[in-house]
Order: structure tokens, then sequence, then C-alpha cells
């Protein structure tokens, strides 16, 4: 891992609020002082994920997944240390130290880039020198801003132009196969993946080639479009082809508008619609669905009106509807038949394409259409199968006002309360359990003592070192005190941060679920307890210390002697 100084991590970690990071990408729920969730790193259908606001520390107790916004963003955007590092630090308005970068900077996987942007200007060459390739482009209205714009290409058709062009060394072509550019025959011979096709880049967030798409240029030639397979740069379920664009058109983007391929986002482009994207190739996913709200507030899913358009509509409908909190709008665009956006903005121009957008159904309107098509609402036995296809549909809605209008929306159509009543109390037997059903274990002194430094490190700016403490005989103490030096070293540390300090040692897994624990009690009762418990440790080793001097009463010289009375002068239980 790259070493970054920790008073920068730890300052930007403070400055970075957690539940906002993670709730842009999975729905998130109050309870208490928590959120809770689905956890996004292991399949479950009952919520074991859990935000703190106030440690900002997540943590699941299904598979023990946990950290600060920093492994968040590693395990959930696959970013690397230092591009989680960058990205959050240009959200808090920070400037990751250049030197820093520089020096730990991976070797391997800048290469990889840059073999993939070698490609991409490859192929931006190879159009320049196609007059069949742009008379295509020409014909389809793409003028030269547009195509310099978006990095667009040609693959000649050769099967080992770009293998020559780059495949310099050994390496250089190893990189370039880990990106997804060569294919291989049944005798394990490998060629050019992409040849005689016009070439779009898919960009990642910082613009670099991360992938490509080929459309044949004959309309004859199958298949019609070729995409770069899975690797370690492109995963399809997570990316967008023109996302890069539209972020660098605007600084706050008002829309997005989801189509369906390559040409259609640059046709938009082209007359002025400069805020579609496309999936690569496949049905909208719970990625791409946090993708675009956290881009834009407003998305506009076009398709095509046909039996597949609806079933591809349905799937985002599945994908966004978690994902639904209030200020986000969805709404669904469907095209005449034989039509495309493409064909569409050609011949309305982008006035005609606003106002289809306009008048697009939105996703309250679709999903109750969508699911009341044969049930007949005038009939008790229609209602019924409505209520049943809408409430589980519904439940998935995070809560909030758009959540209480749709159970509304459904009641209207059906006479049935979609919410069900508010669960009994917990009987007082229970209490003692965490909101997973695990009874919580009985702590020691240390294990309390840790587990309130963990919840609030600033609490060990109450203690004073030395600590008597430190010589008792007792599992833990020196976690102890090795949770206090990394705090006095660290003093803005985050719970998370603490936590993760301690990663491949053998405590870091109880220290994990210690971390997750509630603390009872109002927020005064932490500080309360950890002096209180800190007392009882020192009384504890004063104890140790005399039961010792005691044992060897006959053998004590005149400074243990004086050390023995005055334990003994003292009081303490």
């Amino acid at each position: 891992m790259a070493r970054i100084p920790d008073a920068f991590i730890d300052d930007l970690l403070a400055r970075s609020d957690l539940v906002e990071v993670i709730g842009a990408r999975v729905p998130l729920k109050r309870q208490g002082k928590e959120y809770s969730a689905c956890c996004p790193f292991h399949d479950e259908r009952t919520p074991s994920f859990t935000v703190s606001p106030a440690k900002q520390f997540y943590y699941c107790f299904g598979c023990q997944a946990s950290g600060t916004a920093i492994s968040f963003l590693m395990n959930y955007d696959r970013l690397e240390f230092l591009d989680a590092v960058d990205e959050l630090a240009r959200h808090a308005g920070m400037e990751v130290p250049r030197d820093t970068l520089q020096r730990n900077a991976n070797p391997d996987g800048q290469a990889l880039f840059d073999a993939m942007g070698a490609a991409a200007a490859f192929f931006q060459r190879q159009l320049a020198q196609s007059p069949r390739a742009q008379a295509y482009l020409d014909g389809r209205g793409v003028d030269a801003g547009i195509r310099e714009r978006f990095g667009i290409g040609y693959a000649p058709d050769s099967f080992t132009a770009l293998r020559d062009a780059l495949g310099t060394d050994q390496r250089r072509l190893a990189l370039l196969e880990r990106g997804g550019l060569f294919s291989s025959n049944d005798s394990g011979r490998s060629y050019d993946k992409f040849r005689d096709r016009v070439i779009f880049p898919i960009h990642d967030r910082r613009g670099r080639a991360i992938a490509f798409g080929g459309r044949v240029l004959d309309a004859q030639d199958n298949p019609k479009y070729l995409n770069s397979p899975e690797t370690e740069l492109f995963h399809k379920g997570r990316e967008l082809y023109g996302l890069w664009q539209v972020r660098q058109a605007h600084n706050r983007i008002p829309r997005l508008i989801v189509v369906e391929g390559y040409m259609d986002v640059v046709a938009l482009f082209q007359h002025g619609v400069d805020t579609a994207v496309a999936t690569l190739g496949t049905a909208t996913t719970p990625d791409h669905a946090e993708l675009l709200f956290r881009n834009a507030p407003d998305v506009y899913f076009c398709f095509d009106g046909d039996r597949a358009g609806r079933a591809a509509a349905w799937k985002a409908v599945e994908s966004i509807l978690p994902r639904m909190k209030d200020g986000r709008q969805a709404f669904f665009l469907f095209l005449p038949d034989g039509e495309d956006p493409d064909s569409i903005v050609r011949a309305e121009g982008a006035a005609g394409f606003d106002k289809r957008l306009a008048g697009a159904t939105p996703l309250s309107q679709f999903l109750f259409d969508s699911l009341s098509v044969d049930a007949n609402l005038t009939t008790l036995e229609g209602k019924g199968r409505l209520a049943e296809r809408a409430k589980p549909l519904l439940a998935q809605i995070p809560d909030g006002a758009f959540a209480d209008l749709m159970q509304q929306r459904l009641t209207a159509l059906t006479g049935v309360g979609a919410r069900e009543p508010a669960s009994p109390p917990r009987p007082a037997a229970l209490r003692s359990r965490n909101s997973h059903g695990v009874a919580a274990p009985r702590r020691s002194l240390v294990r309390t003592a840790i587990m309130l430094l963990l919840h609030q490190p600033a609490l060990a700016m109450e203690l004073e070192p030395p600590f008597p403490f430190a010589s008792l005989q007792q599992p833990g103490v020196d976690l102890l005190l090795d949770v206090l030096g990394v705090i006095f070293e660290r003093p803005d540390i985050t719970t998370g941060a603490l936590v993760a300090h301690f990663e491949g040692r053998d405590e870091h897994a109880a220290l994990q679920k210690l971390a997750a624990t509630t603390v009872p009690g109002d927020d005064a009762a932490p500080r309360t307890i950890l002096l209180d418990t800190i007392a009882q440790l020192d009384r504890q080793s004063r104890h140790q210390r005399l039961t010792e001097l005691q044992s060897r009463l006959a053998s004590l010289g005149d400074e243990e002697k004086a050390e023995l009375r005055a334990l003994l002068s003292t009081r303490f239980d």
C-alpha cells in the first residue's frame, strides 16, 4: 500500500462524510444514530451492514467487511489506494501531496493504462488514414470536433496491425493482452481483436482509455458491435460510455439520458444534447443506477418501444427503485418503431428530442401501469393482484417522501395499505442483544476500555501517561496500550482509521466487532465509563503489586518495604 502521511489521511477522513460516500452507492436506511443496508460485498436478504456517522466506520455482521471511506471506495469502486485517496480528496477540496503520489505510483498499473492509451492513439491515427472509415462517419453526420472529443478511431482490416505497431516487446504484448486487445484461435495463436471497425474508446472517471467498442462499417457484417472483454480495468456493469465527456461538458450535470448504443450518444452530442450515456451491451445494473444518480438528480431511460425495449426498461426499474432517495427522479421515453435516438435527433434536432423527453413517463406511472397490465382494477381480485406485485417492490424504496407517496398511490389504486404495522417493542430480555440478534458478550475491563476508545478515540486525551495499569498481567493490556499509543500519535484519528491500523494483526477481527457494537447510555456516558474503567484497572494493578510484594515479604529491600507501606495505606477495593 502506498505510503501517505498519517496526518493527511486522518484529516482527509475527518473531512469526508462516510454516510454520503456509501449512501451515494448503496441505499441506506436510518436506524437510530446509525444506518443500515444489505451488504454490498456479499449476497443477503436481511440487512447486516451498518454505517456509523459518528465513528466514520462501516461494518458487516455477516461477512465482517469493515473500514473507512477509503477502504469502501477501494472495495466497492475497485479503486487502487491512491485513486481512492485522490477521489476523496477531490470531494473534500484537498490536494494529495504530489511527491507522495509519484513515489508510490504503481508502475505495472500505470504501464497498463499507458498501453491502452497507446492503442487509443493508434486507432485515431488509423482513422486519419482511412477514407472509407471517414466516409462512414461523414455519412452519419459526425464532424471532426465530435470525433476528437470522443477519441473515435479505426481498426485496420488486419490481424496484426495493432500488434505490429505496438507490440515492440514481450512486456508490451502482455499488457495489450491484459487490456483485452487480442483474441486467440484454437491453436492458441493470438491476433488483433478489433479489425475493420470504427473504434469508440471507453474512458474511466479520469478520462483514461480502459476498453474499446468497435462498430462494423458494412451493415451486413456481424456482430454489429464488438466490445472489449472484462479486464482488471474494465467491468461493463460498472461503466457508462460517454460519462467522461458529459462530466467535461458540465460542472453540474442537470440530467442524464441513458441510451443503448455508442452512435446514439455521439449523435446526441453532435446535435447539442450533451448529457447522454450508454450502457455497454448489458442491461442497467445496480452499479449503473448508483453511478447515474451519483452524477445527476434526474435520469431518463430512452428505449425502443418494442417488447425488448420495455423489458430493458423494467430491468432499469428493478435497479433504480432501491436508490430512489428523495430528490431523485427517473423517467422512461419509448421511441416509435424503427427509430432510435440517432435518427430522432437528426430528424427533429435537439429541440424535438427535448420535447419528447418532456413527455417521458415518470417512474411511478410506468411501474404501476406495468404491474396493472393484466390486473382488472374494477375487481377485488385485480386490486389484490396489483397489491401483491407492488408491495415487495415499494418496500425497496428508501424511507422518505417518495416512498410514502408511492404507498399512498398503491392504496388509492387498490384500497390496500402497503405499510406493515410498526413492530412491537422488544422484550426487555432481548434489549441486551445488538440489532442483529447477537447477545452482547460480558466484557472485561480491558475490553471495555478498548471498545470505548475505538468508538471515541479522542477520549484518550482525557488520560495521562504513564499508566499504572501498564504492568497489569491481564489479556489485552498490551493491545490497550497499543491503541492508546496510536491515538496519542495521531490525535485526529477516526474509528475506521484506528481499526485499519491493526489490519494484519491477530486482534484485527476482534477490534472490528468491538467498533461495530453499540455503547449504552447518552453521549456523555462513554467518558464517564472510560475514566471509571481505567481507575478500576489502576486499582487492580495496585492490588497485583501488593500481592506480589506480600508474597516476598522476607526478602524485600528498603525501597520495596516503603512501597508496600504506601500501598497498604492507600484505600482501594
